[in-house]
């Protein structure tokens, strides 16, 4: 089969940080689906991982989380999906990636893809759907309101994959205020047309333009990126008890101007229940069936913004260059090998 890999870990200049390969069409067992992929779309955990984390056994490691494709095998535990079903899922971060043209993957982690979209648009969400889901429903608990504070969240970088479904994801399931951030007036647009209440510019100070609104102080701060940047303007304007998250890597983060409010802090990590085989690993399964429904019924839209061409080499190094350069809008998706 096909695929896309890597055989060492390094900056995307060398001429082999991503190749196009041929390797051996796996087999399922377990609760495993081999799926025949059709599109995968593009996170910056992918460019993370190839610049710093080595090929295991010398054997080239392949990378890519999303995808939109065709289960072709199941193992003979699986019960939730057969031979056919179209599926989509963001895989598991500890397993080879979906840059391949068949690929190996739990049942519980997986969904019944939406069939109002194309292949392409819907692979731009599992992944970016699921963070943002599991972080404000799981994580931050934003139907469960703070006490005396406005019934608002705000979401640091907003106009980035995570932030883009998660602006959709509470107009969609909660009567939030939805306060989103972004610098660019091209990311200030499509934040406000997925639906955010206000978008403020995270390059001016945030306390005053939240202040500047009306409507009190926030209870829940849903921060994407950057966030050893904003920790202070965070705890100036959050709401007394209420609750913080990230997804982002700071190489440190003090949360000690948290302290006198007793803000509670909360970490994401979408491949958390997929590395630990939680008890609750389905939860994947039950959101992205929810979410297929969502789609397909209008509620929400997909957040990919450019369909780079097929999945090989020179296309996924583009889609890493622009990831890396800090200026993607929504989302990057390939589609086709």
């Amino acid at each position: 089969m096909k695929a896309v890999g890597y055989k060492a870990a390094g900056d995307l200049e060398r001429t082999d940080a991503l190749m196009d390969l041929t390797l051996d069409k796996p087999s399922a067992t377990g609760r495993d689906l081999l799926v025949q992929v059709r599109a995968v779309s593009v996170n910056p955990v992918d460019y993370k991982i190839r610049q710093n984390r080595p090929p295991e056994d010398d054997a080239p490691a392949i990378l890519g989380w999303d995808a939109v494709g065709e289960v072709v095998e199941a193992g003979p535990q699986a019960t939730l999906f057969k031979v056919g079903d179209l599926v989509w899922y963001a895989g598991a971060i500890d397993r080879s990636g979906t840059n391949a043209e068949y690929h190996l993957v739990d049942e519980r982690i997986v969904g019944t893809a939406p069939t109002t979209v194309s292949h392409a648009a819907a692979a731009s969400l599992p992944l970016t759907t699921l963070t943002a889901y599991e972080m404000l429903f799981d994580r931050l608990r934003v139907s469960d309101p703070v006490p005396g504070a406005a019934n608002a969240v705000v979401i640091i970088g907003g106009a980035g994959g995570v932030g883009s479904i998660a602006i959709q994801l509470l107009r969609a399931k909660t009567d939030m205020t939805v306060i989103a951030t972004a610098s660019r007036p091209e990311t200030q647009e499509w934040a406000k047309s997925l639906g955010a209440h206000h978008v403020l510019d995270h390059s001016k100070p945030l306390a005053a333009q939240i202040e500047a609104l009306g409507i009190g102080q926030p209870g829940y701060v849903f921060s994407t990126t950057h966030t050893d940047q904003y920790i202070e303007q965070i705890a100036d304007f959050i709401a007394p008890q209420g609750r913080f998250g990230l997804i982002d890597d700071p190489e440190t983060l003090n949360i000690q101007p948290f302290k006198a409010k007793a803000i509670s802090t909360h970490w994401e990590f979408m491949f958390t229940r997929s590395m630990f085989q939680t008890a609750d690993m389905t939860r994947q399964h039950d959101i992205l069936n929810e979410v297929a429904e969502m789609l397909d019924a209008g509620r929400i839209k997909s957040t990919a913004t450019q369909t780079l061409g097929k999945i090989d080499a020179e296309t996924l190094k583009k889609a890493h260059a622009i990831l890396e350069s800090n200026t993607a809008k929504g989302k990057l998706v390939l589609e086709g090998f």
